[in-house]
């Protein structure tokens, strides 16, 4: 009879030879009971107080890939070092370096074990990826066609080339290439990052927050992962939860600039909101203001001047005066009157989100019409190519900045009544405007 895979964490952590094969079934039995990575913990430690003295570079090996395992990269990677040269050192060198974005490092690191033969397709992916990161897209594209026709049993390879396409701006194949690798490796964690990326970006906020919550399923954790799911708790107002991704951060990264910030906020936010009967008021009322005027029985007259406006919502509406309405062309008292009739069907009414000492300012960019052909092709360059944070790209699209040029028309105040917007983003958009030489309004 076939011998059966031991499910003992502690005897793979000292089976010999510590192998691809001994790893690889490490890799299935934490795969298939997170739990495990508690043992896979004490395993690391008595393997420590065991063998402390005169390591051999078989022991120092088996503790790196361990602490790696854990997503204890700085401690894997020292151990790494002392254990010769290794393939499987190697390997797990390059993943703890892609961890800690040393895309350079990775790429040696990877090539150096696939030149020792270990795991050589796998190696060369996770090349292609640094190389990719490193912005050598055509080399990472060479290695990914080399592979094509042999490596499409593996989870990373399409994600690899998944991450390809979404660099090139490919998302729907990209999307496509990640549930493939999830159809091979449900728990891979590359994979389930960028589609609730994807999904976060466009709006698919459900699907969004379960990808991340998978990816949290076993270390090692994104941080990334958990920041971006505590803003869409936030955006849910389920405050204790968001709170609780961000001090999950912190344990980590206790200095993590974006989530000690983010989880000041967060607790302030529930301080707020105590009252659970005015949260589920303050829902109801985001719901309804999200309504797409779409959706109402309007003349044609009055949908035309609203497009023309880009008043897409009832809540657009409510931050908009009879005023300026009135100061578009072609709408009348008889369209003001309708749109009126309409609101108060609902409960709300112009200018209402303007009340209470705000300011009624009507967003246009500045003229352009004076600047160089270069200078007006960089202000329409689509808020995109600034790649800005989830949570920077989603409070730019609520206020419906699309370019550059709109972006550079607000100033740093009026970025930062958007909910959600906080200090940590608005420095991020300032440095991003930095980097193409311009700057936010009166700054």
């Amino acid at each position: 009879m076939p011998e059966m895979m031991t499910t003992d964490v502690r005897a793979l952590l000292d089976r010999s030879p510590f192998d691809a094969l001994a790893v690889a079934d490490l890799h299935e039995v934490l795969g298939r009971d997170p739990s495990r990575y508690r043992t896979l913990r004490d395993a690391t430690a008595t393997i420590r107080e065991r063998e402390k003295g005169a390591m051999k570079p078989e022991t120092y090996l088996r503790l790196g890939v361990g602490e790696v395992l854990l997503g204890r990269y700085l401690a894997g990677l020292e151990y790494l070092k002392k254990a010769g040269d290794q393939g499987m050192a190697h390997f797990f060198n390059g993943l703890a370096q892609s961890h800690l974005q040393h895309w350079d490092e990775a790429a040696e690191a990877f090539a150096a074990a696939v030149k020792a033969g270990y795991e050589p397709k796998k190696a060369e992916l996770h090349r292609a990826g640094a190389l990719r990161r490193l912005g050598k897209t055509s080399e990472a594209r060479v290695i990914l066609d080399r592979l094509a026709s042999s490596a499409t049993g593996l989870a990373e390879y399409h994600y690899q080339h998944g991450s390809l396409l979404a660099s090139e701006g490919e998302m729907i194949a990209a999307a496509a290439a990640f549930e493939k690798a999830l159809e091979i490796e449900r728990g891979h964690t590359g994979a389930l990052f960028e589609l609730a990326f994807i999904n976060d970006l466009h709006g698919n906020d459900e699907l969004a927050m379960e990808y991340y919550k998978r990816c949290t399923e076993r270390p090692p954790i994104p941080l990334s992962a958990l920041i971006n799911l505590g803003v869409l708790y936030e955006d849910e107002m389920r405050f204790r939860d968001a709170e609780a991704c961000y001090r999950q951060v912190l344990a980590y990264d206790p200095n993590h600039p974006r989530a000690r910030l983010f989880h000041k906020d967060c607790r302030a936010s529930k301080d707020m909101y105590y009252d659970e009967e005015a949260e589920r008021g303050f829902t109801v009322l985001r719901q309804l203001l999200e309504i797409p005027v779409t959706d109402f029985e309007l003349s044609v007259r009055s949908r035309n001047c609203l497009r023309k406006m880009n008043i897409r919502t009832l809540g657009d509406l409510t931050r908009t005066t009879e005023a300026a309405l009135l100061a578009s062309k072609n709408f009348g008292e008889t369209s003001l009157s309708e749109i009126k009739e309409m609101m108060g069907s609902k409960g709300v009414r112009l200018g209402m989100a303007l009340e209470g000492g705000e300011r009624a300012v009507e967003h246009r960019p500045d003229p352009i019409e004076e600047l160089s052909v270069e200078e007006k092709a960089l202000l329409a360059k689509p808020i995109a190519d600034l790649n800005l944070s989830v949570r920077a790209r989603k409070c730019t699209s609520k206020l419906g900045i699309q370019t550059v040029g709109d972006l550079v028309s607000r100033t740093g105040d009026e970025l930062l009544e958007c909910k959600n917007f906080g200090v940590t983003s608005l420095n991020e958009v300032r440095e991003k405007l930095g980097e193409l030489g311009l700057k936010l309004k009166n700054d």
